[in-house]
Order: C-alpha cells, then sequence, then structure tokens
C-alpha cells in the first residue's frame, strides 16, 4: 500500500460517533482558514558533499533490507546493555548497514534511566510560567541530558490536556487551555531536539484519565476534537517533532493504534507530519488494522510486530509496502537527526550546574501564590526569625512524581533550605504532623514475640512467622511494609493485605508515598480493626541478593500525637510553614480532590493556634481547601524537582515574586467541575466516555454555566500591585491586535502575567466558549514601572473547525477583547470588527 493511496481524496468524518456543530449561517459571514495556518519545520538540512540525498540514501537501505530486519526495525526488545539501558525501550538497529539501535527514555521532567539527571519541575508548573522562552530552555536541558545518558528518543512532553481534576497525570500535562497547551508543548518539543534528541510526544490522542486508560471508547465530536484535543499535537508536529506515541484507548469506536482517520488523515494527511508513530505499551490488539491505519512501531515488545506481521506480510494480509513505508518513515526521521550517517553525532556531557541552574529557574517562575492575607507573606522581621516547619514533605522533599522518576542531584530538604535562609540567629522549629511511613510495632504485642522492625533475610533464604494480637478497643490502623527485594507476604487474619496487583497499580506507588527516605519501597493498608485478637503472619523471601524488610503501623493514638506535636510547634512559633503533600502517579487516577490522610485536620488544627500559617502544597493538580480561611497564605508549588526547596526559600522569604499563574482552574467543591454529576463525562458508562461539554473544557465550562470556582484559570498573586490602562484593538492581518499598559503600582520588583481573551462572534453559527485565552505576556516590573504591552490576536484564535466544511472558519463580524489578571479578573474590554476573508 503506497502513501498515495493511503491518502483519502476527501476526509471521512473522525468516526462514526458525534460529528458535532450546527450548520452555517449567512453566506459571506465565515471564511476557511486554509489547513496550512501553522508552519510546519522543515525537513533534514542539505546533506554533506559527496553524500547520497536522503531520499536516495533511505531508498539505498530499503533495498538492502531483509524482511526480517525491516520487521526488528518496527518494534522493541531487550536491551543487550545493561549499563546503557533505555528505561524506556530498545529498538536493535542492523550493524551491517549502519542503522543505529535506538534506546527510548521517559521525561516529562527530566530523563529518568536510573542514572543521576536533573530532576525538572512538573510540566504543569513550567506552563504556570505562562513563558514559552523558559519552555524551550526546559526542553534543551532534557534534550541534552538525554543525548548525554545514552538515549535517543524521549516519550515527551504530554501534549494531551487537563480535563479532569480526577487524571492522575495531570502534572505531567501542561494545562486545561488549549492555547497555552500547545504553545509550550510546541516550544518543549524545539528545545528537545536542538539537542538532538528525537521527541516521541504521547499520547495521541485524548489520553485525559488513568482510569480505563486501557479500553475505554472516548466519543467525541469532531469540533470538539479539533478545538480542545487536537491542539497540542498540531503544534508538536508544527515544531517538528521526530514521532507521535499513540494511545491505549480507542476513539470513537477504533483504537487509538490503529485509528486511520487520525493518524492517516489527520495527522499525516492535513498536518503533513512525516515522522514516524510509535504504540504506548500494550495498545495493539494485532498486526495487520495498526500498520495499515498508519502506525510504525510497536514498543515496548514485538507481540504483534514481530513474527506476526512477518507472517502476515507472508500470507498476504498486510502488503509489502505498508512495511517499507513505516521503515520509511523510521529511516527518514533518523536520518534526519544526523544517525545515518558514518560518523554518528557526538554526545555530549552532562552539565549538571546549568541544569540546576534551569531547574529552579522553573520553580520560582511557576510557582503560584494563591492566597496572602494579613502581609503573611513573605516572612521578614519576626516572622522570618521564629517559624514552624510541618509536614513530611517539609522534611522529605517530594521532587517529582508519574511514571519516570528521576534520579536527582542532590536535593535539599525545604526544612534545610527554609533554615539557612533564616541564618544565623533565627529559631526554626519542625514537626513531623502525620507519618507516612510508620512506625515500629511496639515491643510485645506479638504472641509469640518477633522483631518486625529491621529483619534481614539471607539469599536463597526464607523467614515466616505466625503469632496473634489483642486490641483492647476498636481502631483505625495503617499497616506498612518496607522492603528491599521481592515483597513480603503479609496476612492479617488470613487476607494477603498487599497482593501484586495488576498493570500499573503494581509498579507505580508514588514517589513519596511508594519509597521510604532510605530507599526501601513501601506498601500500605489502612483497615479498621475490631476488638479482640488477630493473627499476624509474614513470610519474606531473600532471594538472589538477600533483603531487608520491616513492619510498621500507625493508628488513631499515633496520629493523634503527631497533630499534638504540630499543634505545639505552631503556637511556639510566629510563623508556620505547613507542607501538605498529594502523591498523585502512573496508572492511579484520585479519589478525592481534597488532601489525602489527615492532613486537613492537620491544617485545621495548627491554624487554628497560628493563623500565621502558610501552607505549601506540593500537589499534583487542583485541590479543594474546605481549610483556606483559617489560613494566612497558599502556596501552590506542585512537584518542584530538585532545586524545589531552594525556590521555596526564595519565594516564602520574598526574594523572588512568586510569577506563576494557574493553567487550571481549582473548583471550590467537587460536584462543580466540567465533569461533575456525569458520569458519561467521567469515568465512562460501561466502557463508554463521552466529552459531551463540546468546546467548553476548563475555564470555558466555569463560564458557560456561570459557575464560581476557588480559584479561576490565570490566577496568582504578587507581592507587589498592578493596574492595567488604555486597551484599544484594531484589525492586523486579518487578525486583531490589543495594546495596552500595565504599571506595577506597588512598592517592590514584581512578576506579572497578562492575558488578554476574545469572545465570541455573533455571526458564526457554531458552538463557540463565552471567551478564549488570546494570549499573553509575562512581565517583570520595577516599583512605578509601566510597559507598554502589545498582544497579536491571530486568525486561528478567531476562528472555529465547522464539521460541515471539514475546515477553520473565521468568525468575523464585532469580537469583544477583555485584558486583565485573570480570565475572571478582566478589568479593560473593548471591541473590534474582524473582516470576512
Amino acid at each position: 500500500m503506497s502513501e498515495a493511496v493511503s491518502r483519502r481524496s476527501a476526509i471521512r468524518l473522525l468516526g462514526a460517533v458525534g460529528a458535532a456543530g450546527s450548520a452555517l449561517g449567512t453566506a459571506g459571514c465565515v471564511a476557511a482558514v486554509p489547513p496550512g495556518a501553522l508552519p510546519r519545520k522543515a525537513s533534514p538540512a542539505v546533506p554533506a558533499a559527496g553524500k547520497p540525498a536522503v531520499g536516495a540514501r533511505v531508498d539505498a537501505l530499503l533495498d538492502q533490507l531483509t524482511l526480517d530486519e525491516k520487521t526488528a526495525l518496527l518494534h522493541g526488545g531487550p536491551d543487550p546493555d545493561p549499563h546503557a539501558r533505555g528505561r524506556a525501550g530498545y529498538v536493535a538497529g542492523v550493524p551491517r548497514l549502519g542503522i543505529p539501535a535506538l534506546r527510548f527514555a521517559d521525561g516529562p521532567a527530566g530523563i529518568g534511566v536510573g542514572r543521576p539527571a536533573t530532576a525538572l519541575p512538573a510540566p504543569v508548573m513550567l506552563a504556570s510560567a505562562f513563558d514559552p522562552a523558559l519552555a524551550r530552555e526546559y526542553g534543551r536541558v532534557i534534550g541534552r541530558e538525554g543525548r548525554a545518558l545514552g538515549q535517543d528518543v524521549l516519550l515527551g512532553p504530554m501534549a494531551n490536556l487537563i480535563r479532569t481534576p480526577w487524571a492522575g497525570r495531570n502534572f505531567e500535562s501542561f494545562a486545561e487551555d488549549p492555547r497555552l497547551t500547545a504553545d509550550i508543548v510546541g516550544q518543549v518539543v524545539r528545545g528537545v531536539q536542538d539537542e538532538g534528541l528525537i521527541a516521541a510526544v504521547p499520547h495521541f490522542v485524548l489520553d485525559d484519565q488513568e482510569f480505563g486508560r486501557d479500553t475505554v471508547d472516548v466519543s467525541v465530536g469532531e469540533q470538539t476534537l479539533h478545538e480542545t484535543g487536537l491542539r497540542g499535537f498540531e503544534a508538536a508536529v508544527a515544531a517538528g517533532a521526530g514521532a507521535v506515541t499513540g494511545a491505549r484507548h480507542k476513539v470513537n469506536g477504533v483504537h487509538a493504534c490503529e485509528n486511520g482517520p487520525l493518524l492517516d488523515e489527520v495527522l499525516r494527511g492535513r498536518w503533513g507530519f512525516d515522522g514516524w508513530v510509535l504504540s504506548d505499551p500494550d495498545a495493539l490488539h494485532g498486526a495487520v488494522a495498526p500498520i495499515t491505519a498508519g502506525l510504525d512501531m510497536e514498543m515496548p515488545g514485538g507481540v504483534h510486530f514481530g513474527g506476526p506481521l512477518r507472517e502476515a506480510v507472508q500470507g498476504g494480509s498486510v502488503p509489502q509496502e505498508a512495511v517499507d513505508l513505516a521503515v520509511r518513515r523510521i529511516l527518514t526521521t533518523l536520518d534526519r537527526f544526523g544517525l545515518l550517517t558514518d560518523q554518528l553525532p557526538a554526545r555530549p556531557a552532562r552539565n549538571a550546574p546549568a541544569g540546576a541552574r534551569t531547574a529552579r529557574k522553573v520553580a520560582t517562575a511557576g510557582a503560584v501564590l494563591l492566597r496572602n492575607e494579613r502581609g503573611t507573606l513573605p516572612l521578614t522581621g519576626a516572622a522570618a526569625r521564629s517559624l514552624a516547619v510541618i509536614g513530611p514533605t517539609g522534611r522529605v522533599p517530594l521532587v517529582a512524581g508519574g511514571s519516570a522518576p528521576v534520579l536527582p542531584d542532590r536535593p535539599l530538604s525545604p526544612l534545610t533550605a527554609l533554615t539557612r535562609r533564616a541564618g544565623k540567629g533565627a529559631t526554626v522549629r519542625y514537626a513531623l504532623g502525620e507519618d507516612p511511613y510508620g512506625t515500629a510495632l511496639p515491643a510485645g504485642l506479638l504472641t509469640p514475640p518477633a522483631a518486625l522492625d529491621d529483619r534481614r533475610v539471607e539469599a536463597g533464604r526464607s523467614w515466616s512467622h505466625q503469632g496473634q494480637f489483642t486490641l483492647a478497643a476498636d481502631d483505625e490502623w495503617t499497616l506498612l511494609v518496607h522492603h528491599t527485594g521481592k515483597r513480603p507476604t503479609v496476612r492479617l487474619d488470613g487476607e494477603d493485605l498487599f497482593p501484586v496487583r495488576q498493570g500499573a497499580a503494581e509498579p507505580f506507588a508514588g514517589a513519596l508515598l511508594g519509597r521510604a527516605p532510605d530507599g526501601m519501597s513501601v506498601r500500605r493498608r489502612t483497615l479498621a480493626l475490631k476488638a479482640g485478637t488477630h493473627r499476624l503472619a509474614v513470610t519474606a523471601e531473600g532471594g538472589s541478593a538477600g533483603q531487608r524488610f520491616r513492619l510498621r503501623h500507625t493508628t488513631r493514638a499515633t496520629r493523634a500525637a503527631d497533630v499534638a506535636e504540630a499543634v505545639r510547634t505552631a503556637r511556639a512559633a510566629h510563623s508556620v510553614v505547613l507542607f501538605a503533600y498529594e502523591d498523585a502517579t502512573d496508572g492511579h487516577d484520585r479519589t478525592s480532590l481534597g488532601l489525602p490522610g489527615g492532613q486537613e485536620a492537620l491544617i485545621e488544627a495548627v491554624a487554628a493556634v497560628n493563623p500565621r500559617t502558610t501552607v505549601v502544597l506540593n500537589t499534583s493538580s487542583c485541590t479543594t481547601m474546605p481549610w483556606l480561611a483559617r489560613t494566612g497564605a497558599v502556596l501552590q508549588m506542585y512537584y518542584p524537582g530538585q532545586e524545589g526547596a531552594g525556590a521555596t526559600a526564595d519565594l516564602l522569604f520574598g526574594d523572588v515574586d512568586p510569577g506563576g499563574r494557574l493553567t487550571q482552574t481549582f473548583p471550590a467543591d467537587e460536584r462543580t467541575t466540567p465533569v461533575a454529576g456525569d458520569l458519561l463525562r467521567y469515568p465512562g458508562v460501561g466502557g463508554r466516555q463521552e466529552y459531551t461539554e463540546g468546546v467548553h473544557v476548563g475555564h470555558r465550562w466555569y463560564d458557560a454555566n456561570g459557575a464560581t470556582p476557588l480559584f479561576p484559570f490565570g490566577h496568582g498573586l504578587s507581592y507587589t500591585t498592578w493596574a492595567y490602562e488604555k486597551l484599544t484593538v484594531r484589525p492586523e492581518r486579518g487578525g486583531l491586535r490589543a495594546e495596552f499598559i500595565v504599571r506595577n503600582t506597588g512598592r517592590r520588583k514584581g512578576t506579572e502575567v497578562a492575558q488578554v481573551y476574545v469572545g465570541p462572534s455573533e455571526r458564526l453559527a457554531l458552538e463557540q466558549p463565552v471567551r478564549v485565552l488570546a494570549g499573553y505576556r509575562r512581565l517583570t516590573l520595577a516599583p512605578g514601572e509601566s510597559q507598554s504591552v502589545t498582544v497579536d490576536i491571530d486568525v486561528r484564535t478567531l476562528s472555529s473547525w465547522d464539521p460541515e466544511r471539514r475546515a477553520w472558519v473565521l468568525g468575523a463580524g464585532r469580537r469583544e477583547v477583555r485584558v486583565g489578571r485573570s480570565s475572571r479578573e478582566l478589568t479593560l474590554r473593548a471591541q473590534a470588527v474582524v473582516g470576512s476573508r
């Protein structure tokens, strides 16, 4: 099947389900926007003298490759070199023809291959800076380190939206807003590939939740798809991404990795993507459908694209041309990155100091000050000299989360950073507040007794113990097992407390909660225990290397003691910095938007005795805050990377202004979100999910429904004050140009993110948001300084996707433009007329 034959002369509807949009209004009021409205990065540079052109070079290789060698290039396999292993996969090359092997790394926030690398802040924190130039710098750090650590392909950056606040990997995405997501994705891709690392952008498309991610069938209208979920991927293609990673679920009834309308017609046909498409793990359900739909590579193994694909070609169910086309796409991309030449590009050395500087820059730039009452922050005077630090992530830094843990360069704890910044003469006290790792079982608890707090099991041996204990009253226990080898079996009253779980639930237990400070793996189970006698049985195996393990617990009494200690510590200090956490990860959606465990009660108790309490949130996504009114300040730090402790100190003490702004709306409660109250929207019913919110994703839904959030999209406070003045809007190059003045009216140097939104066209008879983000500018101004700001509102922003015309159509006529500090604080407004094209 040739590429020309595979292209459809007329683009089909994207699946059979849910074409959205209504008929056009009066003729002449709209005009189609050309498909190529976004520029694409040019293909490879001109070859050196004496070298064959790219097409000829790839043709020559295809002529020499056997079928076995071709299919070997289309799937992953085991890495023969354990010292250079790519954590996310390996594809054997063809040494006899000079086709190199490829190593793949996960890395939304750094290169996770088990060797030291810069642990950058989570992508959502990067996006919170509203700074595309910083996004490119972030990408360059990942690109350089990936190449330095022996990797060739990065599975990132994530291009999906933050659609539901419950999604477990929201911190790996950038924003709920399609425009902001597209801006940041494009620049991260450019940065990664500036350094020679190939970006494989996941997960195409609408991979917006962990629940049912392998099986759910997403039903989406065509207008919704183009205006929301596709925008980040389109920007990645425009930036020249070398590869795209397909998702595991279905889109409109067809598995994403065998979805021809998406892979062949949109990705390659409409956008002109010339890289290759690889699968997410376990995303294929056969060989024939994916390769004929446009998938090129199965990762991380070859269940379908190994022997079964060769047999399909030999049996005639897959034409040889389909395999050749997939191999051509891969080889053409490798050639573009200089990987098919006699002299492969030299790998750079790591530049750890430069990576650390960027990590700190992103952590300070993306921090969002959500609340600051009664001058709680910055910490100055008495507040800086008498401080209580409370919470487990005050002492154990929550650097990152997700499926790709990075081994960071010596991260400080926030307690250490704050103590150093407070300096000599200051008193900094610490209290745990909540114990995530448990305490030893009381001596004499078990009959017969057994030492279970640090048990060594030698290699090749096993150890077991059966005993019982008696509770005088009902209690709630959390039992925890810490281990260095195969997880011990712990049975309570005959029940296995820590069985091996299916899928991602087993390997991904959280960056904080899944590993103790000394590196031991941790699993926990909370149980309501009745008064009386209980049977406990423990069995552990030493394996080939031996192991250590310990069994620990928390009870109502230990938790109450921790809170009491925190209250005493808070009462004795002038000010409190309380670190709260939520440890999200791959494979799990959140079960609540509130803080887990007893943290809400801890905040209430501490703030009740010291209202000068600042809560620092090391969380993955938006959080409900029933405790908010009691606090003095709230600083959102997400997962701030290896330099997060120093950045947190910089911000709390006012050495830098908090310049981050929310890229996702924080709801007032769990009942008022874009997907709440509609199980079809999330998590789906009967394996089927519908994007019935249409184009009203994120902050657009709050506007369309008149819902009041806790904190709106774009929100973020500063240590100074700001004024906006003199907005003018006029037509410019088919779009609009907004000009206005921003003034720092306070007494401190500060950072502001000026935001521009545009309203709908009355002449466009398609579903439109109340307003969309049209542009933004990040500014740093001295006290009293003002700056004139110009934001161009491009044709794409003023257009909607028409499923009947199968094109972008411009919303002509009068459009309202509003400017301000967030999506709900828009102090300036003006109107201008967009002409028909």
